[in-house]
């Protein structure tokens, strides 16, 4: 996939899976992985811009296997956020599609 349309949607991506469940960092990056490639080197930066705009939150959590996890929140800025990325790429997809449907 073009890393560009990559970039573009992979906030959207991230918010989306923390709106379902808090996640550790690896762990999201396994979830959103399953559809497309990225790595920890990309979600990393991502989560500092939104935990910095307030979108998520962290808490640390106990784990038997080494270290604490940081586990990531969304909160109520990014589920708005969430709402407004979703309707603008609802509206990109359909007119993108709106197009190449004219091409077939």
């Amino acid at each position: 996939m073009n890393s560009q349309l990559k970039r573009g949607t992979l906030e959207l991506c991230v918010l989306s899976v923390l709106s379902r469940r808090d996640c550790y960092g690896y762990e999201l990056v396994n979830e959103i992985s399953d559809c497309i490639h990225i790595t920890e080197g990309t979600i990393y930066p991502l989560m500092k811009r939104l935990k910095d705009d307030g979108s998520i939150t962290s808490y640390l959590v106990e784990s038997r296997e080494g270290p604490p996890r940081k586990y990531y929140s969304i909160t109520d800025i990014g589920r708005v956020k969430l709402k407004e990325q979703l309707d603008e790429w609802n509206s990109f997809y359909a007119s993108v599609n709106k197009i190449l449907e004219k091409s077939i």
